[in-house]
């Protein structure tokens, strides 16, 4: 079997999972948005998963990003790029205004520097620029990034004064664990505190969004509202050192 055979029939399988996944939460079918997570595969295999018909796909290095934004950027079909990894101030320059959706804002001073790098971005966009979702640390692990609960409202008013930017979600990285059930509870907990916030009016906030689970957990995270699944090893195999 190819390479390019292999993705496909993953993807095949990953699809096929989702589908049942969705069927059996009860939402509608193609609702939950499927992110091909690429970080430290060659472009050959973004090639191969775009043929079999993906096209968003998630980048979890700024450097890397910009690297693959660049070659795939004269090609017929552009990949929707997504930024899920941990972001600094100083690699915002890769990001802010050149994915499609940023999965991890969690400081108010990398939403502040996303609204200065994105407005300087014409490209012929309109307004919002850059669309991102908040990363919440839901059990305080200092490992992980993502805005602590009790400081979410405040991040999320912040937005207001950055018309570049928009909010749309939610995202979270469950503690690692190789029971998909153990991650319910967080994946749940997320949906709630969605919901609350999403009552409050907000300027430039409008949260619809959940990034929640992965290979091992997708049917969990769908049951429990995800909108998007990030998905690697299933797709790609295992990643390749970074």
């Amino acid at each position: 079997m190819t390479r390019p055979e292999e993705i496909a029939r993953n993807l095949d399988a990953v699809r096929e999972r989702l589908r049942a996944a969705e069927t059996a939460a009860g939402v509608v079918p193609g609702s939950v948005r499927l992110v091909a997570v690429s970080k430290t595969m060659p472009a050959t295999d973004i090639s191969a998963a775009m043929a079999a018909g993906q096209r968003e796909f998630g980048e979890n290095y700024a450097q890397e990003l910009r690297d693959k934004r660049a070659a795939f950027a004269a090609t017929a079909t552009v990949p929707s790029w997504h930024f899920i990894g941990p972001l600094q101030s100083n690699k915002v320059k890769y990001v802010a205004g050149r994915v499609t959706l940023l999965h991890t804002i969690d400081t108010a001073d990398l939403l502040d520097e996303c609204a200065r790098r994105a407005a300087g971005i014409t490209e012929g966009a309109e307004l919002p620029l850059q669309v991102c979702l908040v990363q919440v640390n839901l059990v305080g692990e200092q490992q992980k990034r993502g805005v602590a609960p009790e400081a979410l409202p405040a991040l999320l008013d912040r937005f207001a004064a950055h018309p570049g930017l928009r909010c749309a979600g939610l995202m979270l990285i469950p503690p690692v664990t190789a029971d998909p059930e153990a991650a319910r509870p967080h994946f749940a907990a997320l949906r709630r505190l969605r919901d609350q916030e999403a009552r409050i009016a907000r300027g430039n906030v409008d949260l619809r969004e959940l990034s929640m689970g992965m290979s091992h957990d997708l049917e969990v995270a769908v049951a429990e509202g995800a909108t998007l699944v990030r998905i690697g090893t299933a797709i790609f195999g295992e990643r390749r050192p970074a």
